[in-house]
């Protein structure tokens, strides 16, 4: 036999594919056979489940004390809203009075709340440099940043972008019966954003030194790092109402309690037809105020129970089978013994 032929097929041979349990899909599976026993159970399982938990989710939710205080309609006395917060020369001084309804437990949450401010937009979401808020050998690198990545001279701006531009800069003073009232802002940024996205070494240049200023300043003095403000700022919004964490009240305020809230009132919503509010609030296991968690497992919960109880009713009073009878197959269902 001529040699060459056998090489061949010695090489057809090493070509063939390795016989594989993965590709031919032998593999041990689990293939659990649902019967209705085992629909049933699964479904009262997460009823008995989730019922409870959404019980607990909307007793924790009731129990927070909520004040909610629109002020940006309120807090403008002219016609002509944008024109008033924008002339730098007017007193925009703003007080507002509340009154508690329920106790509430220290410590209590203060929040801004904005509508209508779509920090999600794509063009707004990626104004800003984040290697130049980490890193000192960084500051130049602002190209993602524009409009608001160098002054005029061409200096880089720290930190740049549209979103440190426009920076919420309306501030609170409380008092509750006439008795001033502490806002502890520290600790109000997430820690992994303040030791890994913003650096303990760099420190705000040129910021809001232009003809058109956004909204807060920074002091140059302090780094990004401590700069807690702009950290909670930075971290932007999915949806177009939001609210981002101001400060908290370290000591209780009983029921019937008035709180004077100074206001001023800075920041501007109203040339794109937004809204600002003040909010405070206690906080539980399950965080803010948000019913929607417990109405959601009740639901889905309930829901489980219906089916589970409307399986048990139909395949085992109104209308049983035995499983895995063939009679049903579909070329039984001509003979005789097939069940009406």
């Amino acid at each position: 036999m001529d040699p060459l032929e056998l090489d061949g097929d010695s090489q057809k041979s090493n070509n063939k594919p390795k016989y594989s349990k993965f590709t031919q899909q032998e593999l041990p599976a689990c293939k659990p056979l649902l019967t209705p026993g085992i629909v049933v159970a699964a479904f009262l399982l997460i009823g008995i489940i989730f019922v409870p938990i959404g019980l607990a989710s909307l007793s924790a939710s009731q129990e927070i004390v909520e004040l909610v205080d629109r002020y940006d309609t309120n807090c403008v006395p002219m016609s002509d809203k944008v024109g008033f917060i924008q002339n730098t020369k007017t007193d925009k001084t703003c007080t507002r009075t509340l009154t508690v309804p329920k106790h509430m437990k220290s410590p209590i949450q203060i929040y801004y709340q904005i509508g209508d401010f779509y920090q999600n937009h794509r063009r707004y979401v990626k104004s800003r440099s984040d290697k130049q808020l980490r890193y000192k050998n960084a500051v130049h690198l602002t190209k993602d940043c524009d409009p608001e990545g160098n002054t005029v001279d061409g200096a880089p701006i720290v930190p740049c972008g549209l979103i440190a531009w426009s920076m919420f800069n309306d501030t609170y003073k409380i008092s509750v019966n006439k008795k001033a009232i502490e806002v502890n802002k520290k600790d109000i940024a997430w820690k992994s954003d303040k030791t890994s996205k913003f650096g303990s070494d760099i420190y705000p240049s040129n910021f809001q030194k232009g003809s058109l200023i956004g909204g807060a300043k920074l002091n140059e003095s302090i780094p990004l790092s401590e700069q807690e403000d702009l950290i909670v700022w930075m971290r932007t919004a999915a949806l177009p109402t939001f609210r981002k964490l101001y400060g908290r009240i370290e000591t209780d305020i009983m029921a019937n309690d008035q709180v004077t809230v100074i206001i001023q009132n800075n920041y501007n919503t109203y040339s794109f037809g937004g809204s600002k509010a003040l909010v405070l609030s206690t906080t539980s296991w399950i965080g803010g105020k948000n019913n929607f968690i417990g109405v959601a497992y009740l639901t889905i919960g309930v829901l489980c129970i219906f089916l589970a109880v409307g399986f048990v009713v139909l395949l085992y009073m109104v209308k049983p089978r035995t499983l895995g009878d063939p009679s049903y197959l579909s070329w039984n269902r001509d003979t005789p013994d097939h069940p009406n």
